[in-house]
């Protein structure tokens, strides 16, 4: 019986997946005929279901890989199945991701299928030269490589290289989404990203464990599935608050509900609650009564029903993706240069009550900061109820850090850096020392490391990959203070006169890199000043100060050579977002000039008062240290430097 439902679990995905395909395509009109160049109906069927096997296959191989790295021990035969899983779903996910982008031609031009060599080349035009062709074929391309990669790689550290790849696969099919070039194009993209990155863990994970389950003996399969009801647990509040964010911006107000996208939408509701309730019972009920009993009766029904509702889930979502909004899509026939530019109109003129009270949010620092303070939390929760201290007040620098990074990513910098170099600057040194300056000395991978629980069945919890982190060779090159001031200085350079700002200004994925480029940077040169956490190597303290003089020095001359240039940066977009209030854009470039030197002064003197206050207690640490030795050995150390010198007096007299 446990065999049939075994097998039932992930045929019940599938199957109630395209059934529930079909029935979203039917109310939401996704596979209608069309009035003008209908491409037929294999391709209107055809897309949303190969659509509907690249999400269900990406779940697999995320699902197999994200398993293999925290949850399975690698001396286990599951550990070997599990990559199995991987390759071949990435295998499906490959060859489904290329029909994908053969029947998106097929339907954005609404040609026959042919032979000749019209046809190909216009399918050649597609794949290399329009957006969505080429993000198709950016997928099936990094699909191809992560199946040759899951055959042939079985190092533990080198596979999460290829679950980063496997991840990085999504981001194609996230920019080419609902809302693409209209308003709120880059909360699109982002919440689109985390759906189907969190999904695709969530849903894949339960359904890799239903196929490896015969390779896992009982107490093991209870410590998987607990590591897993862990990360179902984030997956789960990432989907919930993605999809809040995708249906606000589709569907605008709540009298569009009623309308077949918005049905669409409430089923999808529907069968997430239920897959919270079924997570919460796995959390508070099943898992114990599996480890008490070893009976995996009551948990297999429970998995195959959890399967059910997520095959629901998905079957929707493949039809919603080819549903028409109630938001207009199209992009409107008259646009302003702001809107031409950066997709959204022009705010308001930049004042004090402006700079507080505007906003634009981005899902995922919020969620990054949401995290981060409850994760901190939770550590010194268990370090105190084990009778450990944590100082008080390291949570309160940790908490204010965060709540700065959220205003800096949510708040009226992250409104204003796109039409302000000096706001963009502002935000860039507020990111790269302000920041930095309140996380670092909280220590979160001291705490990390005295907080989470030790593994000692082989596989790699958070705890492990975190030392394997520390101690690995890229960590301890890049932690050297010398490599961390270098970058720290010259990053200016290598960033603003080279394409990456361009980049960063354009492109949604350029400017996240931008945030968590500047951050890096800063805390790692931050670490290396002040730093309570373990590195490879500190610089004594005379050598702190003099790398500290040494950065800042190249900050003001950098900050000094944008006050006094003249030419303006992306000139073609700072100078033309039609900005008619404020200054003009090279008097502003200038301000930022401004900003990166005096503003920057700032951090300097606190992280130079810092590192003398260390340095002070450090000499005070040692007296102290020598004091004790002294007492302890009846100065031992002084009677043979006293001898040491009347050996010396004695042989000169000689």
């Amino acid at each position: 019986m446990l065999r049939v439902v075994r097998i039932a679990g992930p045929a019940t995905l599938v199957g109630v997946g395209f059934a529930a395909l079909l029935v979203a395509l039917a109310i939401g009109g996704g596979a209608a005929p069309q009035l003008l160049e209908d491409p037929g109906a294999v391709v209107r069927f055809g897309l949303p279901t190969s659509t509907m096997l690249v999400n269900l296959a990406a779940s697999g191989m995320i699902g197999a890989l994200g398993l293999v790295l925290f949850a399975i021990p690698p001396a286990s035969a599951a550990y070997g199945r599990a990559l199995d899983v991987a390759a071949g779903s990435a295998a499906v996910f490959t060859v489904a991701a290329a029909f994908t982008g053969f029947f998106s031609y097929l339907s954005v031009t609404a040609r026959a299928l042919s032979f000749d060599d019209t046809f190909s080349q216009g399918l050649g035009q597609f794949l290399t030269q329009i957006a969505l062709g080429q993000a198709w074929l950016q997928t099936t391309l990094i699909g191809a490589v992560v199946t040759v990669l899951c055959f042939a790689v079985r190092n533990q550290t080198a596979l999460f290289f290829v679950g980063l790849l496997a991840v990085a696969s999504l981001i194609p099919m996230a920019q080419q989404g609902h809302a693409a070039g209209t308003t709120g194009h880059d909360a699109a993209i982002t919440a689109l990203g985390l759906h189907l990155i969190f999904a695709a863990a969530w849903l894949g994970g339960l359904a890799v464990i239903a196929l490896i389950s015969r390779q896992i003996e009982t107490p093991k399969l209870v410590d998987i599935v607990t590591r897993y009801s862990s990360v179902a647990l984030i997956c789960f509040i990432v989907v919930a608050a993605s999809g809040y964010v995708s249906a606000e911006l589709r569907i605008g107000s709540l009298d569009r509900l009623l309308t077949p996208y918005g049905l669409l939408v409430l089923v999808k509701v529907g069968a997430l609650i239920a897959l919270g309730v079924f997570g919460a019972l796995h959390r508070r009920f099943v898992i114990k009564k599996l480890g008490d009993t070893g009976r995996r009766r009551h948990f297999w029904w429970l998995i195959v029903a959890e399967l059910a509702f997520m095959g629901i889930a998905s079957g929707f979502a493949a039809a919603l993706a080819r549903t028409a909004t109630p938001v207009p899509e199209t992009v409107p026939a008259t646009q302003t240069a702001a809107e031409i530019l950066t997709g959204s109109p022009l705010p308001p003129e930049l004042t004090t009550a402006n700079f507080l009270t505007q906003w634009n949010f981005d899902l995922i620092w919020i969620l990054v900061c949401g995290f981060g303070i409850v994760f901190y939390l939770m550590g010194v929760l268990r370090l105190r109820r084990r009778g450990d201290r944590w100082p008080w007040y390291r949570t309160v620098l940790w908490i204010a850090g965060l709540l700065m990074l959220f205003y800096v990513t949510n708040g009226g910098l992250n409104v204003y850096e796109k039409y302000l170099f000096s706001m963009h600057m502002f935000g860039h040194m507020t990111l790269s020392m302000a920041v930095p300056l309140l996380l670092v000395p909280a220590g979160p991978v001291t705490l990390a490391l005295r907080a989470i629980r030790k593994r000692d069945d082989g596989t790699r919890g958070m705890r492990e990959w975190i030392l394997l982190a520390v101690h690995s060779r890229a960590a301890t090159v890049i932690a050297n203070p010398i490599v961390a001031g270098v970058l720290f200085a010259t990053s200016l350079v290598a960033f603003y006169y080279t394409p990456l700002f361009r980049w960063a200004t354009e492109d949604h994925i350029g400017h996240e890199w931008m945030i968590v480029h500047f951050l890096i940077v800063g805390y790692l040169f931050v670490q290396a000043l002040i730093g309570i956490d373990p590195v490879p190597y500190k610089l004594p303290y005379p050598f702190r100060l003099l790398l500290l003089l040494a950065t800042m020095a190249f900050h003001a001359f950098f900050g000094l050579a944008l006050m006094s240039g003249t030419g303006l940066l992306l000139a073609d977009w700072f100078g033309a977002t039609g900005r008619d209030w404020g200054v003009s854009a090279i008097e502003d470039q200038q301000a930022g000039g401004g900003i990166a030197w005096s503003i920057g002064e700032i951090p300097t003197f606190i992280l130079a008062l810092v590192v003398a206050i260390q340095w002070s207690r450090s000499d005070k640490k040692e007296t102290k240290r020598r004091d004790r030795n002294a007492d302890r050995t009846g100065e031992a150390e002084l009677g043979e430097y006293n001898a040491m010198l009347e050996k010396l007096a004695a042989r000169d007299g000689r």
